[in-house]
């Protein structure tokens, strides 16, 4: 129980905690005016530790950890929140290290509670930011096989990005999972936790029998109930008074030997079943869903090629028709695979552009969005980590510019387009693979003059690691290229759906990706993209070359 002044402090906290806007996981820009609520707890922890010196000995440590990467972060902020530890763990110090700053505290309740919580022009994340945080670290480890000891010590694929993570980030991060049910990586990670919390010998809000009660629930939850009695059993002899550990212990021999009882009936053959039935598991067959998110991992990786018989025929050239404009300023274009036809148009937007789209677009950003193919309503999903704003050509000359750039790219009319969207991926952000198009059965865009035609995606930054566009269905990853686009037509002649165009963006695992992208719709081109006498339907499969990995080269 907190006594009563500390009491009403954290009901405060908490308060604004809630009143703030959650979601700032969900794109990097969202995260970097974190770094301005970071400095504000630094000046106001320093003030007050300065007054209360001899008696926050806790309060001095993390007022060092903060320091220390607020300096790393200043020196160059896009490279800090573009890795994941660090935007995971500076969301950790502004959600749970404030509780234990603030548990930390015996005296001087009222002054701390004045200077955290008063401060409405900066923002605080919220523990579902946090939630996201590391729900987005377990889907980097996952994608790009990513070692939890060595996220840990801030390494990602072997390179030292950050500061090693502490016990308590481990801690954190694991409580996280587990509050989402993601019970293994939460085991991975408190065993992590255990090991530095034995290392550090520093004071933590929790105890070492803390961590080892998160680990043996994980074993209970995933059905080692065996290894979950151990590590029970290790906490009692910390604690022989511990109650849920008292409790558990019977519980789980109960079902030990209840397990026991059936495997020795089922060898004595009296319930009818084979006796190593439960140690021979047949193999099970992979779902559609598993098949292709092993593809999509593995172009996310840069693991897979497209076969010689393709990539034979791709070549670079200048694109000169389609416009008399590119008669006077060729744009270099790259076909990246052919039939269907993906192609690269290089420094296509300039950095002057660039910058001013994205300082339009950063006030209006909202979650991303999907269309609910039931209703046709825009619904914030978990497939899609960013955050978007949708710009009108009429709003500005540069915004209007961009979409006659599109229409000539594409050689299409942009009368029927939808408006320029602008997207920031967040920590981790992605977006599972899909199709731009409305499958048959969809109503997504009946306000819309016909179905997507046409994709036109500008890459607004380089990503460091991850981040790239791929078709799981071809066996292509395209990696983003600050200043160039890639463009793709999401229909057959016919105005059926290809098939072949389901795409997906990547986890960013370092970096920042920032795209925009003009969807241009059927509308206005039945003379510029006429049929043709094939009629192909949107079940119809082209025979694709099966892709090849890079080591068969």
């Amino acid at each position: 129980m907190f006594p009563p002044k500390q009491c009403t402090f954290w009901c405060l906290v908490l308060m604004s905690f809630t009143l703030t806007t959650a979601e700032l996981f969900t794109a990097i820009s969202e995260v970097e005016p974190l770094l301005e609520t970071h400095k504000r707890i630094i000046d106001d922890l320093d003030d007050y530790i300065h007054k209360e010196e001899e008696r926050l000995n806790i309060l001095k440590r993390h007022l060092n950890i903060y320091k220390r990467e607020h300096q790393i972060a200043m020196e160059d902020i896009p490279n800090y929140l573009g890795n994941p530890i660090n935007a995971f763990t500076l969301i950790k110090r502004l959600t749970s290290d404030l509780d234990h700053i603030e548990r930390s505290i015996e005296i001087g309740t009222e002054y701390i509670k004045n200077l955290t919580v008063n401060h409405a022009d900066v923002k605080y994340p919220t523990l579902e930011d946090l939630a996201g945080a590391a729900q987005a670290l377990t889907r980097l480890q996952e994608t790009y096989h990513l070692d939890v000891e060595e996220l840990a010590e801030g390494r990602l694929n072997g390179v030292m990005y950050s500061t090693s993570m502490s016990a308590g980030d481990c801690y954190e991060l694991g409580k996280a999972l587990y509050n989402e049910k993601d019970y293994t990586n939460a085991l991975a990670w408190m065993t992590v936790a255990l090991r530095k919390y034995r290392e550090e010998k520093q004071p933590y809000m929790f105890k070492e029998i803390d961590i080892m009660e998160y680990i043996g629930f994980s074993h209970y939850l995933m059905g080692d109930v065996k290894t979950a009695l151990e590590w029970t059993k290790k906490m009692l002899a910390i604690d022989p008074k511990h109650v849920r550990a008292r409790g558990n212990v019977p519980h789980y021999n109960k079902i030990i030997a209840e397990n026991e009882e059936k495997l020795r009936k089922r060898r004595r053959g009296e319930t009818g079943e084979d006796a190593e039935e439960e140690y021979v598991k047949p193999k099970e067959k992979l779902s559609a869903y598993a098949k292709e998110r092993k593809v999509y991992e593995k172009l996310c990786r840069g693991e897979m090629d497209i076969p010689q018989e393709i990539a034979k025929t791709l070549t670079c050239r200048y694109l000169t028709e389609n416009h008399p404009f590119q008669k006077l300023a060729p744009v270099k274009m790259e076909y990246m695979y052919r039939n269907p036809d993906i192609i690269m148009f290089y420094e296509v937007l300039s950095d002057e552009e660039i910058e001013y789209i994205k300082n339009m677009a950063r006030p209006r950003f909202r979650r991303a969005t999907v269309h609910d193919p039931k209703t046709g309503e825009l619904v914030p999903a978990h497939y899609r980590i960013s955050k978007s704003a949708w710009l009108k050509d009429e709003e500005s000359a540069l915004v209007a510019r961009v979409s006659r750039r599109s229409a000539r790219l594409a050689a299409l009319s942009v009368a029927s387009a939808e408006e320029l969207q602008v997207v920031n991926y967040g920590i981790g952000g992605h977006y599972e693979p899909h199709f731009d198009f409305a499958r048959k059965q969809e109503s997504a865009f009946e306000k819309f003059n016909g179905n997507r035609i046409a994709t036109v995606l500008f890459y607004m930054s380089d990503v460091a690691q991850g981040g790239a566009t791929v078709f799981t269905e071809l066996g292509l990853s395209v990696f983003p290229v600050r200043g160039a686009a890639v463009f793709w037509l999401n229909l057959h002649p016919s105005g059926e759906g290809d098939l072949a165009t389901r795409h997906a963006a990547c986890p960013v695992l370092r970096g920042s990706k920032w795209v925009c992208n003009k969807w241009i719709h059927q509308g206005g081109q039945e003379f510029i993209k006429p049929c043709n006498l094939e009629y192909q339907t949107e079940g119809m499969r082209r025979k694709i070359p099966k892709p090849v990995p890079k080591s068969s080269r």
